[in-house]
């Protein structure tokens, strides 16, 4: 067996990312490999080389690339090619369950000596999925023509395709790639924009939306709406919050304010998970009352929303929705769904993207595939995602399982350990929970969150967002400070006891938020 010759070309064909190649480069006759198809290596030196760690993902990978290579070739998929096959949610019986030492090297690029407890910012991509992504940068930079006419747009569409399953969206169509959250904000908000400048909406009109709506997305309805005509009205949320009913009965009130004095309310923006303060909003709820209430359009902001919540676009019936993929969906940054629904009245079709390029006038999901050259990476491995995913037991409602009890399970630590309390009730989270901190760290703004956030980084290797909430007249020692903390599939238990124990050092050492500099 030692005397069959295995060519290079060979393994470079079974090979989308470096494991095998690393593999092997780390053999003894790993100087005489190369990228000429002369060059062979003996079958002893491969089964060798298989012998390394990175053997664990390797199967992964090629199966990745197989999938790739059998269904993205520009000759299988075109712009009509229907997806009969729907993809599986999650799988009961995955073919390899992972393990945990395979998940501490997926994500082994991570800075091992900090307690990253803040997925909900930045989210997290794996090693796979990363390598998957670099197969395709390389097809790109290895022939970009090739690359534009037959793989860029049938690779966009299979990645919709299984999205539009994921998500329960009637058709494909209705599903676009946009980069975030915040892009997908700024096509809805131009189509408001435009219906005021354009007479179809009144001066006056009312757009209403949540007072912790996320920061961007404030600013784009300030600078689309406020600046066509519109009204905004935030909704005051109490915080915390102790039930679903105090969310639904402030929205109402909100809902009630707009109708006044003859106006109409033609926007509601109601986020699915809000950032900051995180509370998970009954957005169901309220997507019913808005059609109650006559409101014309309702898109709803999930940047937190696929892999940490449930997301079924038919019980939600919102008219837009949109969730970032690289927060709690695995993908590398930063790729977003926006979904816009079919209506009979065509009224949601006049999206377009903000980026006007050569694609305009053909739908927003083909606008969306193409502005200009970059890099569309991101938007092209949704399909190895799914197949990470679902390497965990049950799939994504597998993973959204055990984050949420985790997360939940470490508030409750954490605020006993200290003596507060948690920002709401377990059932109001999704994978992020906001915990009280102790009084005695003085939180007495935003720039004193902010400084400890810093310094918890900086002097204990503890990442993690801290919230102010301005005490309310009359409340006596309130608890003014709250860490958001996540849970994602990396996470250990040690991550939160190291940030238990910062705090605790913090305290005991008599340091107030007055005493950290600027």
């Amino acid at each position: 067996m030692a005397g069959v010759a295995i060519q290079w070309k060979h393994i470079e064909r079974w090979s989308i990312c470096p494991y095998v190649t690393k593999a092997l480069s780390s053999t003894s006759v790993s100087s005489s490999y190369s990228s000429t198809s002369a060059t062979t290596i003996t079958t002893t030196a491969f089964l060798h080389a298989l012998s390394s760690p990175f053997l664990t993902l390797i199967s992964t990978s090629m199966a990745t690339h197989n999938h790739l290579n059998h269904t993205l070739n520009g000759e299988h998929w075109d712009s009509t090619t229907p997806i009969t096959k729907k993809p599986k949610l999650s799988s009961p019986f995955p073919t390899s369950i992972i393990t945990r030492s395979q998940i501490q090297f997926e994500f082994s690029h991570h800075d091992l000596s900090v307690a990253r407890i803040n997925n909900g910012s930045f989210g997290s991509c794996p090693q796979s999925v990363l390598s998957a992504q670099q197969h395709w940068q390389i097809q790109f930079l290895r022939q970009p023509d090739h690359f534009y006419f037959n793989q860029l747009k049938p690779g966009i569409l299979h990645s919709r395709s299984i999205l539009k399953s994921l998500i329960n969206a009637d058709h494909v169509d209705e599903v676009s790639l946009v980069d975030n959250a915040t892009t997908a904000a700024a096509i809805v908000l131009q189509k408001s924009a435009w219906s005021f400048s354009e007479g179809r909406f009144s001066k006056g009109d009312v757009a209403v939306m949540l007072h912790y709506a996320y920061g961007a997305v404030k600013k784009s309805v300030e600078a689309y709406i406020t600046r066509a005509g519109g009204h905004i009205i935030e909704v005051q949320l109490p915080f915390p919050v102790k039930s679903n009913e105090e969310i639904i009965t402030e929205f109402r009130k909100a809902l009630d304010k707009g109708k006044e004095n003859g106006k109409k309310v033609r926007l509601a923006v109601i986020d699915h998970v809000t950032s900051m303060p995180s509370v998970l909003i009954p957005v169901k709820e309220l997507v019913k009352l808005c059609r109650e209430e006559g409101v014309d359009q309702i898109f709803v902001d999930a940047a937190h929303g696929i892999g940490c919540v449930d997301v079924d676009m038919k019980e939600i019936g919102a008219d837009f929705y949109t969730s970032n993929l690289h927060k709690w969906f695995f993908s590398p940054p930063s790729v977003a769904f926006l979904y816009s629904r079919k209506s009979k009245d065509k009224g949601n079709d006049d999206l377009h993207h903000p980026v006007v390029s050569h694609e305009y006038g053909n739908g927003l999901a083909v606008e969306s595939a193409w502005i200009g050259t970059r890099d569309y990476s991101a938007q092209l491995v949704v399909p190895s995602v799914f197949e990470f995913i679902n390497r965990f037991p049950g799939g994504i409602e597998g993973i959204k399982k055990k984050n949420h009890e985790s997360v939940v399970e470490m508030g409750k630590m954490l605020v006993k350990a200290w003596g507060t309390h948690l920002g709401c009730p377990p059932e109001m989270c999704g994978s992020m929970i906001m915990v009280g901190l102790p009084v005695a760290l003085g939180i007495s703004s935003d720039s004193d969150a902010l400084k400890l956030r810093t310094h918890l980084r900086n002097s204990f290797g503890v990442e993690v967002p801290i919230y102010f909430r301005p005490p309310k007249d009359g409340e006596i020692d309130p608890i003014t400070g709250y860490a958001r903390i996540s849970h994602q599939v990396y996470n250990k238990v040690e991550d939160y006891h190291k940030f238990r124990d910062a705090i605790n050092k913090i305290v005991s050492d008599g340091i107030t938020c007055a005493c950290l500099p600027n």
